[in-house]
């Protein structure tokens, strides 16, 4: 399936560790796209765990290039409550996130810079604040991120083009 993201027009990962509570947060958006949504063939969708980085080297040097690529994660920001979704630039990203193995480390972020800046690609980072990130392993979402999951779809289908889905 991740072969197929090269001839996809749009791309939705899904990041995160289903085992740490809400990092989990993009792989349980992706399940619920999967399962709820009929989506268009030239969308892919992707539950990309904590491979994002993988993925996106191998998209920067890829000819052919997606027109919107959308990820999904889970941050701990100062100041938001849990389960508020917001979209984030991707300089926005945070440099830490306890028990996080995908999308903030180097050179995740400079290869999604890199995707903006020189190819075109559109960059959306639909982030949804934690409660909860425990250090230890624990699956499943807080009630407040579980709750966030039908709004974060909402968002998704807009930026696709599909608002009224």
């Amino acid at each position: 399936m991740v072969s197929e993201m090269f001839d996809k027009a749009a791309l939705v990962f899904g990041c995160g560790n289903i085992l740490f509570g809400d990092d989990g947060f993009g792989p349980a958006v992706v399940q619920y796209l999967q399962e709820h949504y009929p989506l268009p063939a030239d969308v892919l969708v992707l539950d990309v765990g904590t491979s994002i980085r993988d993925l996106l080297f191998d998209l920067v040097i890829s000819e052919k290039k997606p027109q919107k690529m959308i990820i999904l994660d889970a941050v701990d920001y100062p100041e938001r409550q849990p389960g508020e979704v917001f979209e984030i630039p991707v300089a926005g990203i945070p440099a830490k996130k306890t028990a996080d193995f995908s999308l903030h480390q180097f050179p995740t972020v400079n290869l999604l810079q890199e995707l903006k800046d020189h190819t075109g690609v559109e960059i959306h980072v639909l982030v949804v604040q934690v409660k909860d990130l425990p250090e230890e392993v624990r699956p499943g979402l807080s009630p407040e991120v579980a709750a966030s999951i039908k709004e974060v779809c909402a968002r998704i289908l807009h930026i696709l083009g599909f608002a009224n889905s």
